[in-house]
């Protein structure tokens, strides 16, 4: 055990991120893959779409015949053959995005039964894989009402696939009669394929019914056509798909506790379907510091899954950075505990960090400077007030994206 709670948090987190890398995933789904004598297209979609890309790209070789990518600002990292790269707005679709997938809907367009689209698919596909069925600026206008008012994942995903074409299933139709083999990623919890990306390439379970639910419940402001594109029913039959998951957060958060271990630690497994807001996340977990706090031997915790922040406030933060910060004011004056959350992908809300970092002194840090975290949450500021107290964690873009891990540290009485 290195005696330092902050570089064991960062070590437990890279570890755990590392081992959620998609490459060795997509190699396991292609291997011993057979696609016959027909053309494969490659279309990739996501936070971890240009490294999916990649290494899809390399494995297949010639057999490649074309492909299009489309991933988040700041996320391609050079130039893959036979792949035309795009990068696009996220967490709100923007006009790249529009662009990227009108360029894969043309790759796609014009197969034969005897041709395969392999479609890789992760996190963040929802904003970065659209093309509208309204207005782009509406569209964007909804998604910022849905990020804004508390709505999960799985509420998100419902609205915003009937007002696509290539979501909720739209996307398979349009590469008929060719098949579609989908690799995914997944960053919904349960590995819903319906609603990872919005379930471009898979059957929707959600209903009209439920769409019209979830925009009533959080008073969406829609206009007439939206509101008629909710009651549009999406395909729930795609005879032409395939699909194999290669990646979760539940593997994310086995590898968080497998590091933990390494480091001395004795590790318990919380949850990999945290769900709930991110500041009462935060509490929880202080109130697990709190009730530990006296062991007689060094612990860690580990929840993985995704929080959502209820916007009050015009600050800059993440869902990771508020979690903490939550958790700071709990934890205050206690030497030996920690929380550390992050986002897998290495981006926690629209900001550079992936998460944050908070101890027994960040509370103190805070008041020294005049700051109430009280004060901060209300704002949705936790980006400011980290940064101040140096909690800010930086990873950079990692290529995959299986939601979230937190991380509790307790290190046994005494330990320096």
């Amino acid at each position: 055990m290195s005696g330092n709670l902050r570089k064991d948090a960062e070590t437990i987190i890279q570890e755990a991120i590392r081992s959620s890398l998609p490459d060795e995933a997509v190699i396991r789904a292609l291997e011993g893959k057979t696609f016959g004598a027909g053309r494969i297209c490659l279309v990739a979609a996501g936070k971890a779409a240009w490294q999916m890309a990649q290494t899809a790209a390399d494995r297949l070789g010639e057999r490649l015949f074309a492909g299009v990518a489309v991933t988040k600002y700041g996320h391609v990292r050079g130039e893959i053959a036979r792949v035309r790269c795009f990068e696009a707005g996220h967490p709100v679709p923007d006009e790249n995005s529009f662009a990227g997938t009108q360029a894969a809907l043309e790759l796609v367009s014009g197969l034969t039964s005897e041709d395969t689209v392999l479609f890789l698919l992760s996190g963040g596909g929802s904003a970065l894989f659209e093309k509208p069925l309204l207005p782009g600026a509406e569209l964007q206008d909804i998604t910022e009402q849905l990020l804004a008012c508390g709505a999960d994942i799985v509420e998100i995903n419902t609205v915003r696939k009937r007002l696509s074409a290539v979501k909720g299933g739209r996307f398979a139709l349009a590469c008929l009669p060719a098949h579609v083999y989908s690799v995914v990623l997944s960053d919904v919890l349960g590995d819903r394929l319906d609603m990872i990306a919005s379930g471009p390439a898979y059957p929707d379970t959600s209903t009209c019914n439920d769409a019209v639910r979830v925009a009533r419940k959080y008073g969406l402001r829609l206009s007439e056509q939206a509101w008629e594109l909710l009651q549009r029913e999406t395909p729930k039959i795609l005879p032409n798909v395939e699909t194999s998951i290669s990646g979760s957060v539940t593997g994310l958060c086995a590898a968080a506790v497998q590091a933990a271990a390494r480091l001395g630690y004795e590790p318990m497994l919380l949850t990999d379907q945290l769900s709930c807001e991110a500041r009462e996340a935060g509490v929880f977990l202080a109130a697990v510091g709190r009730t530990h706090r006296h062991t007689k031997k060094s612990l860690a915790f580990v929840a993985g899954g995704e929080t959502v922040v209820h916007l009050t406030g015009k600050g800059k933060g993440g869902r990771n950075q508020e979690l903490a910060l939550a958790a700071a004011e709990g934890i205050a004056g206690l030497t030996h505990v920690a929380v550390c959350s992050v986002g897998s992908d290495g981006t926690d809300g629209p900001t550079d960090a992936a998460g944050g970092y908070c101890d027994g002194q960040t509370r103190e840090k805070l008041a020294g400077q005049g700051i109430r975290i009280y004060d901060v949450l209300r704002n949705n500021d936790a980006y400011h007030a980290l940064q101040r107290t140096g909690g800010l964690i930086f990873t950079g873009p990692t290529g995959t994206n299986v939601n979230d891990v937190t991380v509790l540290l307790i290190r046994r009485d005494g330990e320096a």
